[in-house]
């Protein structure tokens, strides 16, 4: 009987150890983070476009928080994405432009995702929509979705082929899928919905990481979106109207999470990998009042549109202009969730938690940004509050996706070199250079951007040698 009333005893205590858990599990929050392409900070709506029709990301940001400094981890794609999954300088971790195909520049495996820190305590994951964090995508030689953390994924490698109209590189968990038939902002989200309602496990939190390719070229949209910006450019009315069909697939993945009534535990954030492209074969696409675009470390090529609702910690139709960036994703997420943070290694980035009460961000190193490659002029960046300080290298700037050891050895020799400093808070357009004027604010910021440009520039890795094959207009 005694042993019978002990047994009893110890099954009780399990079975409250267990409800327990289970209620721990079920309060954490899941994790939404949507990322468009190439979309530039006066693209949208809501941050100050007249002619573009953006109504669910409007919608989207009356109800929760509009942040007008928020920033990528770095002016193009692939380092962009690696800043948020590592919460790291991309161009420390190795990651310093974008990734060709079979490029053997990736994010290594020895980089820990956010995805990883979350499924090693109970989430479940899914990515879906552009990956560019390797150049061997879906082979063997390198980390794939799957090994940096995500059990599912629907994904491409780069863009979506031949265009976002009827795609044929999309890769479903390992396996090729073929032609598509539709437009690739609503394929990615149909398969978001899909995981959420079918795949996932319900008793499990989740991370969901959509990532549209709008308005990324070769762009291609559906007519119902194009006619709604009638031109005699028709390259005009395909850029806005991309930008509309990706706002209708976030309308949809939005309505999605309320039908399965998973938004009131459910922290969704939307931002953009870079600044506008505006190429010749669309120039289109708006950074507002910031100077430059895509692959330039002023204003224009890194600030971006920002968005996050997270019902009952945000609060509906508030701005903050505190500066935040892709780097803060990770330790955002292990603050909100309890999950602790990588600490045999250096992170970049800091919680914004208490952005979303008013506050600010508590940060032990300066924002950053590295390009060596960058247009226009300067190829590091650093701020500390308003202040922001801009420097070119002494070595000739790098061009184009190559990788030779004469490239390598520049980038881990180069040093600092021509300055500019600028109030952001005075002047967001970056107009007037105060490092004549201000010289002891620029021997200042001088001195923590030389200390942090060797940090990273000295651990970044060293590649192998690697062209990328001819075109095939070049073969002969």
């Amino acid at each position: 009987m005694k042993t019978l009333s002990t047994c009893l005893l110890v099954l009780a205590c399990a079975m409250s150890l267990l409800v327990v858990e289970c209620g721990a599990a079920a309060e954490r929050p899941n994790i939404v983070l949507v990322l468009a392409d190439d979309l530039g900070y006066g693209d949208l709506h809501c941050y100050g476009e007249k002619n573009v029709q953006s109504p669910n990301l409007d919608q989207f940001a009356a109800e929760g928080l509009r942040l007008t400094s928020c920033y990528a981890g770095h002016p193009n794609c692939s380092p962009s994405r690696t800043a948020l999954m590592t919460g790291r300088t991309p161009t420390r971790v190795g990651v310093r432009n974008w990734i060709p195909e079979d490029s053997p520049m990736h994010l290594r495996q020895s980089e820990i995702t956010v995805a990883t820190l979350l499924q090693r305590t109970g989430y479940a994951t899914c990515h879906v929509g552009k990956w560019h964090l390797n150049g061997a995508f879906n082979k063997p030689t390198q980390p794939q979705p799957k090994d940096h953390g995500f059990e599912h994924w629907f994904s491409t490698q780069n863009n979506a082929i031949p265009s976002h109209r009827n795609p044929s590189n999309f890769v479903k968990g390992g396996q090729a899928v073929g032609e598509q038939p539709g437009y690739s902002s609503h394929l990615v989200a149909t398969e978001a919905l899909r995981w959420l309602q079918a795949d996932r496990d319900p008793a499990k939190p989740f991370f969901l990481y959509v990532c549209f390719h709008e308005p990324h070229e070769p762009i291609n949209s559906d007519e119902k979106y194009a006619k709604l910006y009638p031109s005699a450019d028709p390259t005009y009315s395909a850029h806005h109207g991309n930008i509309t069909q990706m706002d209708d697939a976030f309308g949809r993945l939005m309505r999605g999470l309320d039908e399965l009534k998973l938004r009131d535990n459910t922290f969704v954030m939307f931002t953009s990998d870079n600044g506008p492209a505006i190429t010749a074969q669309h120039p289109h696409g708006s950074a507002g009042p910031l100077r430059n675009k895509k692959g330039s470390v002023f204003e224009g090529g890194i600030r971006e549109p920002g968005l996050i609702r997270w019902p009952g910690k945000t609060r509906p139709g508030t701005t903050s202009d505190e500066p935040v960036c892709g780097v803060d994703f990770l330790p955002t997420v292990c603050d909100i969730t309890g999950i602790a943070q990588p600490s045999d290694r250096k992170i970049d980035g800091a919680s914004i938690l208490p952005v979303f009460s008013g506050g600010v961000v508590r940060r032990s190193t300066p924002l950053y940004w590295h390009f060596n490659q960058a247009a226009g002029g300067p190829q590091v960046a650093l701020r500390v509050g308003d202040w922001k300080i801009l420097a070119t290298l002494d070595r000739p700037a790098q061009r184009g996706v190559a990788i030779t050891a004469e490239s390598e050895a520049d980038f881990h020799s180069a040093e600092l070199s021509e300055f500019q400093l600028y109030n952001l808070r005075e002047d967001i357009g970056e107009a007037r250079d105060l490092a004549p004027s201000q010289p002891a604010k620029l021997s200042e910021m001088r001195t923590l951007l030389a200390a942090k440009y060797h940090e990273v520039r000295d651990e970044s890795p060293t590649w192998p040698s690697w062209q990328p094959p001819a075109s095939p207009a070049k073969k002969k």
